[in-house]
């Protein structure tokens, strides 16, 4: 049910609830007597719920809280002996470095959570963090250990077998793939000099639009950030006119929503057109970001 709030209406809506279900939980661990494998159940529904607390904390823009609730929520997995929970903790911690700009320790975190769980965690949740690690090194410029684990990635997805995964890697579908993927491809092509810019960048367009085309209705942040990867992959080959058309999709998306990490990647798309400012399109691109990031900070 969270889950399904988080992803309608983004995490700053429903946090308060999910976190005072949290509370309610460790208490009522704190003053029962259970049996030892009733203990880890409890424990592994706590991180489970953490991992739903930190998450929408994060996407709602307060970071030092989320940082407290994964911690906690990695403890209780902990506790519980739960390394498949952990190991989605630790993805969810990597995306938050990453978006802080700590690109290392979000490579960090995904190879910690290979390591730690590799025996327990599913196919869906290595095929998720080989597609981190894809967007991760593209970051850093590795673009050969990129390429090769995005790979792996795609290998890995073919293994699925969606009755036996864990309820919180359902988010995790062949759309979910393509995007993390096209995004690596997206990063790796403004990193690229010619003519491999433009070959990533039509990987990007390409495993996007599949993206967005696979998305159900429901999933509106995850199409906001599919709009915006496929106008910053526009903008990387200066195609100012498709990087228009699907910043227009992206704010429509976003003004149904409330998503501290779309304003934030709306601002990086505002930054990275201003070298195109003096092309009318990308001004006013600029000029439309500009107005809804403020009106959605309540300016």
């Amino acid at each position: 049910m969270f889950r399904d709030a988080d992803n309608r209406h983004g995490g700053a809506l429903s946090r308060r609830a999910v976190i005072a279900q949290m509370a309610d939980a460790t208490a009522t661990l704190d003053s029962c007597s259970y049996t030892e494998a009733t203990g880890r159940e409890l424990f592994s529904a706590i991180a489970d719920l953490g991992s739903v607390a930190g998450w929408m904390t994060f996407d709602a823009g307060m970071h030092k809280s989320a940082q407290k609730l994964f911690i906690t929520a990695l403890h209780a997995a902990s506790e519980g002996g739960d390394k498949a929970v952990g190991a989605h903790i630790l993805q969810c911690m990597a995306r938050q470095m990453s978006h802080l700009a700590h690109y290392e320790d979000a490579l960090d975190l995904v190879a910690l959570a290979q390591y730690g769980g590799h025996r327990q965690i599913s196919p869906a949740t290595k095929s998720m963090l080989a597609a981190l690690e894809a967007r991760f090194h593209a970051i850093l410029g590795h673009l050969d250990d990129s390429e090769r684990a995005a790979g792996q990635a795609e290998e890995l997805f073919t293994l699925i077998n969606p009755d036996d995964e864990p309820p919180h890697m359902t988010f995790f579908d062949a759309a979910e793939l393509s995007a993390t993927i096209g995004i690596a491809h997206q990063i790796a092509a403004r990193k690229s000099p010619e003519p491999h810019r433009n070959r990533r960048a039509d990987k990007s367009l390409n495993l996007l639009g599949h993206a967005l085309s696979l998305r159900p209705e429901h999933r509106v942040r995850s199409k906001a950030f599919d709009h915006l990867g496929l106008a910053r992959t526009h903008l990387a080959v200066g195609e100012i006119s498709g990087a228009h058309q699907e910043t227009q999709m992206a704010l429509t998306l976003f003004g149904t929503i409330s998503s501290k990490r779309v304003a934030d990647r709306l601002t990086e798309l505002h930054d990275e057109a201003a070298e195109f400012s003096k092309v009318s399109e990308a001004a006013d691109l600029r000029n439309q970001i500009a107005e809804a990031v403020a009106r959605s900070a309540g300016y």
